[in-house]
């Protein structure tokens, strides 16, 4: 399987670094605007480099293209890929809004080549844990559940991030992990309530989530602009027990500093302290999934949904009123 990497920021080389050692599988090239970390990539990874999509895939025979841009560019690359009949990888969100999501789906199906959207939390083994004892009923119907999700602001280090129409800020961009993560265990979104609030270093969110056929009320709390480390966190109260995850819970002691945070190089991405390689998990997963036919953990209608939820959230938050979705079966929420 030949797979080259649209985009050499932090997300892209992690994708072409988890290709280039993925078995059947080479990395023919990577792309970037900026020539200097394009071949920086492509130097620290025995590969070829392009500044331009077009000559790379004039040039390279490719079966699957990873695009690891921006969010406004999604979609642009995604009908590119498709109307060439190659397989697709993006990166989440699919795209800034639900039509966009509806466009990419359509084109990718109209071309038959797969369309896969990368939200890694599903493949992080303490989430997927998590999800199994849920599933088995270990703690009993869940009432209530809590996910952060916390990291310094990554507009300091690439500016678009903190364009609110360009990257949908901390609710589009970092909370829609845990959005698609709660509706795989819950289900479609019933009613978004949010508080947001930003300033130029900061943008923080509390949403409240019901859904259509679970009584669970779900809280998320997302925050840019948090000295430290990236830090997940999630617990889940049910009726017979407790689920807690904490990715700092291994430290006894923690201390955080602002200067500590104004010191790290790049955009921050969660990281598990599993053995394997959640990101490496994830892209073998639709590796196999392209070879086998087989439906993704992860589908491009799942990532619609939480780009729905993500958006209803920001109307929320600018409105100050509750929002109610419509189901899948059209009921309304």
């Amino acid at each position: 399987m030949k797979v080259v990497v649209l985009g050499c920021g932090t997300m892209g080389y992690v994708h072409a670094a988890a290709f280039s050692r993925m078995p059947g599988v080479t990395l023919v090239a990577v792309c970037d605007i900026d020539g200097e970390r394009a071949e920086r990539v492509a130097s620290s990874l025995e590969t070829a480099y392009y500044t331009s999509f077009e000559e790379m895939m004039d040039a390279v025979d490719a079966d699957v293209v990873s695009v690891a841009l921006p969010t406004p560019f999604h979609k642009e690359y995604v009908l590119k890929v498709a109307a060439l009949g190659k397989h697709v990888i993006c990166e989440k969100p699919i795209a800034p809004a639900a039509e966009d999501a509806d466009e990419m789906i359509a084109a990718c199906r109209a071309k038959g080549v797969r369309l896969f959207v990368g939200h890694v939390v599903r493949f992080f083994p303490e989430y997927v844990d998590l999800s199994k004892r849920i599933g088995s009923g270990a703690i009993g119907t869940v009432g209530v559940a809590h996910a952060k999700r916390i990291g310094s602001h990554p507009g300091e280090h690439s500016p678009w991030y903190a364009d609110k129409e360009a990257s949908g800020g901390v609710i589009m961009d970092l909370m829609i992990h845990d959005i698609d993560y709660m509706r795989s265990l819950f289900g479609d979104v019933k009613s978004v309530y949010a508080l947001n609030r930003t300033e130029p270093s900061v943008d923080y969110a509390l949403v409240t989530l019901r859904f259509h056929n679970h009584s669970a009320i779900v809280h998320l709390e997302a925050h840019w602009g948090y000295p430290g480390a990236f830090t997940t966190a999630v617990d889940f109260a049910g009726t017979s027990g407790v689920l807690q995850y904490d990715s700092s819970a291994t430290k006894s002691l923690q201390v955080r500093r602002t200067e500590a945070a104004a010191a790290e190089k790049s955009v921050q991405v969660p990281q598990s302290p599993s053995y394997r390689d959640p990101y490496f998990i994830e892209l073998a997963h639709f590796i196999d999934c392209i070879r086998s036919g087989a439906e993704p953990i992860v589908s491009a209608e799942d990532a619609k949904k939480a780009v729905e939820v993500a958006r209803a959230a920001m109307e929320s938050a600018t409105t100050g009123q509750l929002i109610r979705l419509q189901s899948t079966t059209g009921e309304a929420r």
